[in-house]
C-alpha cells in the first residue's frame, strides 16, 4: 500500500528546519539576521498549533506526530534560548538555559522509554502551559534584542526614542529567562509523578521468587 506523509507531520518537520535556520541568523549577530530569526521564530511557532489542529480536524494524528512534533518543539525553544545566550547584551542566565534544556532531555527521554514500551507519552497540560511560556518569553526576548539591534540603524526622534525603550527593558532577559526555567521544572516534576511507574518498570526486573 502506497503511503505519504500528512500535512501534519510536513508541518512538524518544516518548523524544525525554521528552528535550524533561525539559529545560525541569530548566532551571526548581525541585526538584520536576527530580525529576520525572529520573524522565522514567529512564523515557526505558529505552526506549532497549525499542525495540531489540522491533525485532529482532518483525524490524520499519527505516532510519528505524537513523538515529533513536542521533539520539534524543543528544538525550536532550545534553539532560541541556546542562541541568546551567545547575544551577551541580553543577559539571558545560562544556568536557567541549562536548566530547560535538562528538562526536555529528560521528558524526550521517558517519550523513548515508553515507545519501547509500546506507548505513547501523551503530551500534559502542564506541558502544553510550560511549551506556552517559553514560546511567549521567547517572543518578548526577541522583541527586546530587535530593539536593541535596531537602535543605531534608527535616525532622529525614532533612535532617541527606542533607545530609551531598550534601557527600560534591557533587565528584563534575565528574570524572564528564570520565570520560564522555573515553570519548566515544574512541568518536569509533574511529569516525573505521572509517569514514575513507567520508569520503574524501565530501570528495573522482576523479582524472581
Amino acid at each position: 500500500m502506497k503511503r505519504t506523509m500528512t500535512l501534519a507531520n510536513k508541518i512538524t518537520l518544516t518548523r524544525a528546519l525554521l528552528a535550524i535556520v533561525m539559529f545560525f541568523l541569530m548566532i551571526t549577530e548581525n541585526p538584520w539576521a536576527v530580525i529576520t530569526a525572529s520573524l522565522i521564530f514567529g512564523i515557526a511557532a505558529c505552526t506549532d498549533w497549525v499542525d495540531g489542529r489540522i491533525a485532529r480536524a482532518t483525524k490524520t494524528s499519527t505516532p510519528f506526530g505524537a513523538i515529533v512534533d513536542p521533539f520539534v518543539d524543543k528544538i525550536l525553544v532550545g534553539a532560541a534560548f541556546f542562541a541568546f545566550t551567545d547575544l551577551h547584551f541580553l543577559n539571558v542566565p545560562v544556568w536557567a538555559v541549562f536548566l530547560i534544556i535538562l528538562r526536555e532531555l529528560m521528558v524526550s527521554t521517558l517519550r523513548v522509554l515508553a515507545a519501547l514500551n509500546n506507548k505513547v507519552l501523551a503530551a500534559e497540560r502542564w506541558g502544553k502551559f510550560k511549551t506556552t511560556v517559553q514560546l511567549i518569553a521567547i517572543g518578548i526576548i526577541f522583541v527586546i534584542a530587535d530593539i536593541y539591534l535596531y537602535v543605531p540603524l534608527a535616525k532622529g526622534a525614532l533612535q532617541d526614542n527606542l533607545f530609551f525603550l531598550n534601557c527600560f527593558l534591557e533587565a528584563f532577559p534575565y528574570p524572564i529567562t528564570v520565570i520560564a526555567a522555573a515553570v519548566t521544572c515544574l512541568s518536569a516534576i509533574t511529569y516525573l509523578k505521572n509517569n514514575w511507574a513507567l520508569l520503574k518498570e524501565s530501570w528495573s526486573l522482576p523479582i524472581k521468587k
